[in-house]
């Protein structure tokens, strides 16, 4: 069942999307060659609680970090670890606050140092592909023109869509109803009502968007080694268009 906020209940999503925005611009300053993910995942966590939050994500079943750090080949849900961070990766860092009992969630693709044309393209284009999927989050549209905004402009650049992991709604529960996919036909799906509030994630490979899962149960990389963006924005549809609770800009 897809819950419906209020005005006053998007507010209170917003502050707390203010905490996590604040956060994420000060890692754009941390993200650097020599550092590690681990300094960065404490660096996140103090940060929240600072501000009188916490980082839903830990303890999140079992997850026992307070970001998903996830470098290269790794699509999402990386755990953090003290091997520091190379010149030209690319590091994915996925953040959930919790302020209050409300929720925002965002994930950024950082470069560490200059990365090759072909990661700096494929950033470009999954970060154009969230705008896009975005743009489609009005009311009376369905989410199969939100995935569809998103899919064919991926792979009209030669890249692909992550088919395992999708967005999702969000509110009192990181994961709520709907279930938002990053692929798919235009004029499908639930139709979007004002008050909607959920996630658009998009996952974009350079290669397959086929994947494993590592061991550790959580950390999915490519199939084939290729590189795997993110951005990720927490988003509620309103009758004025689509809100960005997380924009950074």
């Amino acid at each position: 069942m897809v819950i419906i906020k209020s005005p006053q209940q998007i507010e209170l999503m917003q502050a707390a999307a203010k905490v996590l925005v604040a956060c994420h611009r000060e890692l754009r300053k941390k993200v650097r060659p020599g550092v590690t993910t681990l300094q960065l995942d404490q660096f996140v966590e103090e940060f929240i609680k600072s501000h009188g939050a916490t980082p839903e994500q830990k303890g999140y079943h079992g997850f026992p970090y307070s970001i998903c750090a996830s470098i290269d080949d790794e699509i999402c849900h990386g755990f953090p670890s003290a091997v520091p961070l190379r010149k030209g990766s690319i590091v994915t860092i996925d953040i959930v606050v919790n302020l209050n009992g409300w929720l925002a969630d965002s994930a950024w693709s950082y470069q560490v140092g200059s990365v090759s044309k072909e990661a700096q393209k494929l950033l470009d284009v999954t970060k154009e592909c969230l705008y896009r999927g975005i743009a489609q989050a009005i009311p009376g549209n369905r989410l199969g023109d939100v995935a569809h905004a998103i899919q064919t402009y991926a792979e009209g650049h030669g890249f692909s869509v992550v088919r395992d992991f999708t967005g999702h709604g969000i509110g009192r529960e990181m994961h709520e109803d709907p279930q938002v996919l990053h692929f798919g036909t235009p004029g499908t799906g639930i139709k979007l009502r004002e008050g909607m509030v959920f996630t658009i994630e998009p996952m974009i490979n350079s290669g397959t968007y086929k994947l494993t899962v590592d061991r550790n149960g959580w950390t999915a990389r490519t199939l084939d080694g290729g590189l795997s963006a993110q951005y990720e924005h927490t988003i509620a549809v309103t009758k004025d268009g689509p809100l960005v609770l997380t924009e950074q800009d």
